[in-house]
């Protein structure tokens, strides 16, 4: 693509004084001008329905038209266009999430008002046969584990270091006198000590409950837009 350049400046002609050759308009200086415009004119687009080939760039603060929302076409998208394009990605009630940038998304986008969201929270899909997840924005859980219904086993266990047993030995000791047994009868007795220790066992407790029922999680920035 060219510019028109003009070869021949004619209205210089006019002051030059009758009978100087340079005052005359020959046709090969016509020729050249009008060959010029022919090919500025074949390598220029057209106002209407442009072709463009190679790498064609607008001049800064150029003006287009912007095309409707969902236009699947070749035709140039305007600022506006992709702005409305992003803005219908994120309607109203969307969440968006950053790993590492907290900036709202308001001035990150350009668009829409954003509150923080779910602070301390995991999302959790809409589920409408549950009721803990069958509405919008439902909220539940503990971070602290609930100690549920339980029991616990007692072991006893019971010792002996040993024990003994005595008995009763008895003995007689006398005369035989007119034909009967007179004398002392006289014994001893043993006792004893049976040592049995018995000790019982609860099983343990278990441990504290405080953040017990975190799942594994990462942290991220949430975004809820709000209009």
């Amino acid at each position: 693509m060219s510019n028109y350049t003009k070869a021949t400046n004619f209205a210089t002609k006019d002051n030059l004084s009758s009978g100087n050759p340079l005052k005359i308009v020959k046709g090969t200086e016509i020729n050249t001008e009008f060959d010029a415009i022919s090919v500025a004119i074949a390598t220029k687009a057209d106002t209407s329905s442009p072709s463009f080939t190679g790498t064609p760039s607008l001049p800064t603060g150029t003006t287009g038209v912007t095309q409707t929302a969902g236009t699947n076409s070749t035709a140039l998208a305007t600022t506006a266009f992709v702005q409305a394009a992003i803005a219908a990605l994120h309607p109203v009630g969307s969440i968006y999430i950053n790993a590492t940038n907290s900036t709202n998304p308001a001035t990150l986008l350009g668009f829409g008002t954003w509150t923080a969201f779910g602070a301390g929270r995991v999302p959790v899909g809409f589920d409408s046969t549950n009721a803990l997840f069958d509405a919008a924005e439902e909220t539940g859980g503990s971070a602290d584990a609930i100690t549920v219904s339980h029991t616990h086993t007692a072991t006893t266990t019971a010792t002996d270091s040993g024990h003994t047993h005595t008995s009763v030995v008895a003995s007689q000791t006398g005369v035989v006198q007119g034909g009967g047994l007179t004398g002392v009868t006289s014994g001893s007795t043993g006792t004893g000590t049976a040592n049995i220790t018995a000790s019982t066992t609860v099983a343990s407790a278990g441990s504290s409950g405080t953040n017990a029922n975190y799942q594994p999680y990462i942290t991220v920035y949430m975004w809820k837009r709000t209009a």
